[in-house]
């Protein structure tokens, strides 16, 4: 219970980080679980986000586990609460005002101007998991050639997730 209050710092912090999604927050999320509050370790957090990206839902539900892991069911439900709550306002009311702003001249270049911002954060929390799980050349091999056929092709990710996990339990087993 006296984790509590951390958790909820913590997380109603990283919602206001989600801009372009869960991925944007992944960076900051490892620095502030695991290396400031030591709440799990870093293989435990990739693993957990993991699961949210498999599950399904929002892929950001993983946070629950955080909670849970910490603080039990208690720790869970403030998580989630202080994570979805206040971008939930927030997207309210912006959205509102975006709106009323339709005719405005600077509407444009903000819109412009943020999504360099999303791309930016996002590919900081592609390399932030990339350190994480990227562990030789195993698993280096893995992610080029994944990596290489998604963009290669069309083709739905699932097999090749499924292929990657028979693929790493064999090699590291």
């Amino acid at each position: 219970m006296k984790e509590l209050p951390g958790l909820i710092a913590v997380f109603a912090y990283l919602s206001l980080l989600t801009v372009g999604g869960g991925m944007a927050a992944f960076p900051e999320m490892k620095t502030l679980v695991v290396d400031e509050h030591h709440w799990m370790t870093f293989p435990q957090l990739i693993h957990l986000y993991s699961i949210g990206q498999l599950a399904p839902g929002p892929n950001m539900m993983m946070i629950a586990g955080i909670g849970q892991w910490v603080a039990g069911p208690m720790g869970a439900l403030v998580v989630v609460l202080a994570f979805f709550l206040p971008t939930g306002i927030l997207a309210l009311y912006v959205g509102r005002l975006w709106k009323r702003l339709d005719h405005w001249p600077w509407r444009d270049s903000i819109q412009r101007g943020l999504a360099p911002v999303s791309i930016g954060l996002l590919l900081a929390g592609a390399i932030s998991i990339g350190k994480g799980t990227i562990t030789g050349w195993n698993s280096a091999m893995i992610t080029a050639a994944v990596c290489g056929i998604i963009l290669a092709t069309r083709m739905n990710p699932i097999p090749l997730i499924g292929a990657s996990a028979v693929l790493g339990y064999l090699l590291f087993k």
